[in-house]
Formats: C-alpha cells, structure tokens, sequence
C-alpha cells in the first residue's frame, strides 16, 4: 500500500452506510469488543480501518411477524456491547453529537433498520424507536413492506402504499434518513417526489454494469443526486459482476456512479456481515482508498467518497439536539 493512500484514508471520514453485524454477532453468540475471525466487523476492526461512523443496521425481515420484538432484542443486545466498549462507540442521535464524535476521535454508530415493518404499521412506534436512537430505517426488504414494494415484488408494479407516504413524511420531521435499497422501481420514485429531505441507497450498485435486480438505472441514479442524495457502491459479489467481481470491478462501479451522480453523491456501502464478501473484512477498506487513488481521483474526491457525502446527508437530515 502507497503512504499516500494510508494517509489519506487515515485523515478522512470514514463512513460505512451499511452493516449486518449486529445480527451476525447475536446469532453467533460472540461480543462486538473484541476480534473474530467468524465475522467481518467489530469495534477493534473498525478503529484499525480508521472507520468513524458505520450505520449498524437490523433486518427484520427473517423475524415473520415479530419485527419489533425482533429490532428491539437485536439492539438490546447492541446497547450492551456498547456498554462495554466503555464509551469508544457512541450512537449518533443529532447533528452535534455527531460532530462532536468526530472531533473527538471516537466511532460514530448509526442505528438503522432494514425493512420498516418493524414499526408495526404505526406511527407512534416510529416516534419511539427515534427515542430509543434510529435514525435510518430502509423502507422495505426484497418482498413487500407496509411502506412499499420490494424489488421482490416488482412484477406487481407497486409503489408506496398510503402508510409508505405517512412514513417518510413522519421520517424527514423527526430526523431519520429514508434508506431506499430494496425498494421497487416505481416505489423508489415515489419516495423521491414525497421526501423532503435527502434519501439514500445505503447499498447497492449499477444495473448499467451488472443487471442485477438490487441496482439501481442510470435514471435512479440522478434522480437520487437530484435529491441530493448518496449511493453506497456495496461489496455483494452478484452486484458487481455476474462472472467475474472484483476489485477492478466494484471501482468500475465507483466510476460509473460518478459519472452518472456527480462527486457528491457516491459512498460506500460494504453489506459487511450481510453478502458484502469482496472485501475479507473492514480492514481492507484501505484497499479501496488505494484503488481510487490509482485511478486518478484527487485527494478532496476520495475524502468524498470514502464519508464526505454521507457525512453531508447526515448533517441535513439528523435533528437538532433539544428538538
């Protein structure tokens, strides 16, 4: 690895939008406070990767009509990890907190849901997970949600259902970031025309490289810059290449997403503990920094890509501290 990227990617803000370890962990039966060679994330891994915020997100969806049961013992089991990191990890609920977490060195946790049926169809339950600290929720899985049509369903050319438009409305006053991976074609520009603040697709690449249900049209693409939103380009080999996915490969995707969004509107997205098997785990992240870098980007470019453009999203989207 070139000095040059190492200290690049030392000095930037590292933000990872999505990760399945809190549930990989759970199951598991192994703590988030020290190495695993069975998972690909944990706290000391992320301090190594120079990672300073990763959204730690909770799939209800293996939880067949438990999902708030399911959420909610999940992140129990994560708030007492945390306790144990001994105040290293600090879950990020407003624009302050978040800054100051950065400026004090330590690791931003964003709690995040995928599959927004863990709110039960209410939107009172949504007001008390934002108390218990979420602040990105995806709006489906694959199949069908209460909130919208996954990209399971597509056939059926659904979009967002009338709790679906209710949902991000309620989202963008409290403060949480609509997370529109998974989501159907048509529910995806639904939920652009209602959000009235910046969107997300915290993982997923370009169908333009690789057809693949999960990515997203050129089209989406600038539609979610237009919103001034974020893709995470993410490390699930079947997004990158249906032969051959590798590295060359997922920059290839970096690449087309810039030129497709713009500078400002790509991140990284790994899907580690959840299908992102590119990388062997977070402290390969570095290769990525490398990777840009060989490829001609500009140090102020990578900084962008590597947490920059998430970091911006995050600052416009997370509430005030008091509101």
């Amino acid at each position: 690895m070139s000095l040059a990227a190492e200290r690049i990617h030392e000095e930037a803000v590292l933000v990872d939008a999505h990760n399945d370890t809190i549930v990989a962990h759970k199951h598991l039966g192994i703590s988030l406070t020290s190495r695993s060679s069975k998972t690909q994330v944990d706290f000391p891994r992320l301090r190594e990767a120079y990672v300073d915020v990763s959204f730690f997100a909770v799939d209800v969806t293996p939880a067949f009509k438990n999902y708030l049961t399911y959420a909610l013992n999940a992140f129990g089991f994560f708030d007492k990890e945390l306790e144990q990191a001994g105040g290293d990890i600090v879950i990020v609920t407003t624009k302050e907190n978040l800054v100051e977490i950065m400026r004090d060195g330590r690791i931003g946790a964003i709690m995040a849901i995928e599959n927004s049926d863990a709110v039960e169809g209410s939107l009172n339950v949504l007001r008390m997970l934002f108390k218990l600290g979420v602040r990105s929720i995806g709006l489906t899985h694959n199949p069908r949600s209460l909130a919208a049509d996954g990209v399971g369903e597509s056939r059926t050319g659904g979009g967002l259902t009338t709790f679906g438009v209710q949902l991000i409305e309620e989202m963008n006053r409290l403060g949480i970031i609509v997370d529109l991976a998974h989501i159907s074609e048509k529910g995806f520009w639904d939920a652009l025309e209602v959000s009235k603040k910046p969107v997300i697709v915290s993982h997923g690449n370009c169908k333009a490289l690789c057809n693949h249900r999960r990515n997203l049209t050129d089209d989406q693409i600038r539609g979610l810059a237009s919103k001034g939103g974020v893709i995470g380009v993410t490390f699930v080999p079947r997004f990158i290449d249906e032969k051959k996915p590798t590295l060359h490969r997922l920059l290839d995707h970096i690449d087309h997403a810039v030129d497709i969004a713009g500078i400002d509107h790509v991140g990284l997205g790994s899907d580690f503990d959840g299908g992102g098997t590119l990388l062997k785990d977070a402290t390969e992240l570095l290769k990525i920094t490398e990777g840009l870098l060989e490829r001609g980007y500009g140090e102020d470019e990578v900084k962008k890509i590597l947490g920059e453009n998430f970091i911006r999203v995050l600052l416009e989207t997370l509430p005030k501290k008091g509101n």
